[in-house]
C-alpha cells in the first residue's frame, strides 16, 4: 500500500484572550490544557516522559551542542507546562506560547484526517470548559499559523522512512514537489510578508517564514527541509521526517491530499524510482512567489533551465506517482492509494483551468473565494481591516463562529467523515499502531500509568520498587491484533506487565 506508513501531525493553535489582548499567552494556553485534564480523572496522573527525546541529533550526521540551541529546540526539557496524553493515544500540551495537539500514529492519510479532526474538537471542548471555571475570561482558539504581527506557528508533520535511504535524496526530490505542494496544501492568507504590511492576498500562510532549504530549526532560519533526526522508533530501521512548513488545513480534502501525496512522494524517493531532476533554483524564493501569486501563473525557475508553474511541477510528481504505483502494485493498488492518484489528479486539473473551481476543496480557494465577494460587495481594497477579520474568522474553531465550519455545515466544503466517527476518535485510539496500547492503558489503566512517551509506557505497580517501563519501539506492534485480547483479559496492570514480561 504505497499510501501508507506510519504518520501523525503536530498542530499548534493560536490563542487569544477575549477582550484581553495583553494576556500571557502561556497562561491561558495552560489553562486550556489544564481545564481539558481536569475534565476526566484519567488524565490526571500520567506526565510525558521525555527521557528518549533527542531533538538536536540532525540527520546530517552530528549533534547541535545545547549551548548555542535556541530555547525553542530543547522540547526535551520539562519545564512544569501542562502536558497531557489522552486515551486516543495522542498529546494535548503547552508548546510555549501555544495549546498544542500531537495526533496519536496512523498509518493512512484518511486516518490522519479523522485524528487531526479529532484534535479540533478536543481543542473545541477545552476552550468551552476553561470558559465554565468561575472567574474566567473566554479563550478563543484559531486553527491557522500566524497573528499577522511577525510570529508564526506550526502544523507539523510527521513520517516515518527507512532509515538506508540516503538524506541528500530525501533533500533533492523532496524540495521541488515542497515549493509547488502549497497550491494543494495553502491555508491562504490576507497580507504579504512575515508581519502582512503589504497589501495581497497568498497561498500559504508559512512560506513568508522560511530562510534557508536545510536545517534543524523550527522556529529561527526555518528550513524547507528540517534535519531534526529524532525517529520514536528503532534508529537501525527508521528516520522520522519531520515536516514544519506545511499550513494548518481545516478542509478536510486539503489534509488528506497533503499526507496522501506527500507518503507517495517518500515512497518513490525510498524506491529510487524518481530519475527526473526536478531541482529549483532559489527554492526559498520560489516558495514565497509560489505562495504570492494565486492566479498560479508563475514560473518557476529549475537547475535545467525549464520553466514550469506549480501546478505543472506538481503534475511532473503526479506523472511519476502513476507510474510508481503502476509498476509496484498493478491491479493490486489500495483503494486509498487510487483514491489520493485521482483527487490529486482531478484538483491539479481544475486548478490549472480555474482555481475557483477547486472552492469545496481547498483551503486557499475557499477562503479566496469568501473574500472576493466581500470585496465585490463592498467594494474593499486588500488593506481593509474586515478581510483580516475575515481571514482570522475562517480560522475560528467555533462551530457557530468559523466561516469553515459554517461554509462545511451549509455543503459548501467537501467532507470526508461525518461527525460521529471523528467524535469517536477523540476517545479512541487506532488500532493498527503502537497508539492503541498507549490509549487503552491510558483508559483502564489511568491510576497505574505514571508516565508515556511516543515509544513506551511506564507503569506504577504496587510492590515494585521501581517502575516499569514497557518499550513501544516498534510503531507497528502493540495494536489491536497484538495486544488487544490481552488487554481485555488482563484486570490489572500489574497482571498485564506481568504477562508482557513473561
Amino acid at each position: 500500500m504505497s499510501v501508507r506508513r506510519v504518520m501523525g501531525t503536530e498542530v499548534e493553535y493560536g490563542i487569544s484572550v477575549q477582550g484581553q489582548p495583553a494576556a500571557n499567552p502561556m497562561v491561558a494556553s495552560s489553562q486550556i490544557v489544564n481545564a481539558y485534564a481536569s475534565s476526566t480523572v484519567k488524565a490526571r496522573r500520567a506526565r510525558w516522559d521525555f527521557e528518549e527525546e533527542s531533538p538536536l541529533r540532525d540527520a546530517r550526521g552530528f549533534d547541535m551542542a545545547r549551548q548555542i540551541a535556541d530555547p525553542s529546540q530543547l522540547t526535551d526539557e520539562d519545564l512544569g507546562l501542562a502536558n497531557v496524553i489522552l486515551g486516543n493515544g495522542a498529546r494535548l500540551y503547552v508548546d510555549h506560547a501555544h495549546p498544542e495537539y500531537s495526533s496519536p500514529e496512523v498509518t493512512t492519510p484518511l486516518d490522519v484526517v479523522r485524528w487531526e479532526k479529532a484534535g479540533e474538537q478536543v481543542m473545541l471542548d477545552a476552550s468551552r470548559m476553561a470558559a465554565q471555571i468561575p472567574g474566567s475570561t473566554p479563550i478563543l482558539l484559531y486553527k491557522n499559523n500566524t497573528d499577522n504581527k511577525g510570529a508564526s506557528y506550526g502544523a507539523h508533520e510527521n513520517y516515518l522512512m527507512r532509515r538506508s535511504t540516503q538524506f541528500a535524496e530525501i533533500v533533492r526530490h523532496l524540495t521541488p514537489f515542497f515549493v509547488s505542494r502549497q497550491v494543494v496544501t495553502g491555508a491562504g492568507r490576507v497580507g504579504i510578508g512575515q508581519d502582512g504590511r503589504d497589501h495581497g492576498f497568498q497561498i500559504s500562510q508559512r512560506a513568508d517564514y522560511f530562510e534557508v532549504e536545510v536545517g534543524l530549526e523550527t522556529t529561527l532560519k526555518r528550513p524547507i527541509i528540517n534535519t531534526r533526526d529524532e525517529p520514536h522508533a528503532d534508529p537501525a530501521i527508521y528516520r522520522r521526517l519531520h515536516v514544519i512548513l506545511g499550513d494548518a488545513n481545516l478542509a478536510e480534502i486539503s489534509i488528506y491530499l497533503k499526507s496522501g501525496t506527500t507518503s507517495l512522494v517518500l515512497a518513490m524517493i525510498e524506491d529510487g524510482f524518481i530519475d527526473a531532476d526536478l531541482s529549483v533554483e532559489g527554492a526559498v524564493r520560489a516558495l514565497r512567489d509560489v505562495s504570492h501569486d494565486p492566479t498560479l501563473r508563475h514560473l518557476i525557475t529549475l537547475r535545467d533551465g525549464r520553466k514550469l508553474t506549480a501546478v505543472q511541477l506538481q503534475l511532473e510528481y503526479l506523472d511519476l506517482a502513476r507510474k510508481f504505483v503502476e509498476d509496484r502494485y498493478g491491479a493490486d493498488a489500495d483503494e486509498q492509494t487510487l483514491d489520493v492518484l485521482q483527487r490529486w489528479e482531478s484538483v491539479l486539473t481544475r486548478l490549472e483551468r480555474d482555481p475557483m473551481e477547486c472552492a469545496t476543496e481547498l483551503d486557499w480557494v475557499a477562503k479566496l473565494k469568501l473574500l472576493t465577494q466581500y470585496r465585490d460587495r463592498d467594494d474593499l481594497d486588500w488593506d481593509d481591516a474586515k478581510l483580516h477579520l475575515i481571514d482570522l474568522q475562517y480560522a475560528d474553531i467555533r462551530p457557530d463562529k468559523g466561516l469553515y465550519h459554517r461554509l462545511a455545515a451549509s455543503g459548501r466544503i467537501q467532507r470526508l467523515l461525518d461527525d460521529a466517527s471523528i467524535e469517536a476518535s477523540m476517545h479512541e485510539p487506532p488500532t493498527d499502531t503502537r497508539a492503541y496500547f498507549r490509549g487503552r492503558c491510558l483508559d483502564k489503566y489511568a491510576d497505574a500509568v505514571a508516565a508515556a512517551s511516543w515509544d513506551s509506557v511506564i507503569f506504577d505497580l504496587p510492590g515494585r520498587e521501581s517502575l516499569q517501563r514497557v518499550p513501544t519501539i516498534d510503531p507497528l506492534r502493540g495494536t489491536q491484533a497484538h495486544v488487544g485480547d490481552l488487554i481485555d483479559r488482563s484486570d490489572t496492570a500489574q497482571a498485564l506487565v506481568a504477562a508482557i514480561t513473561r
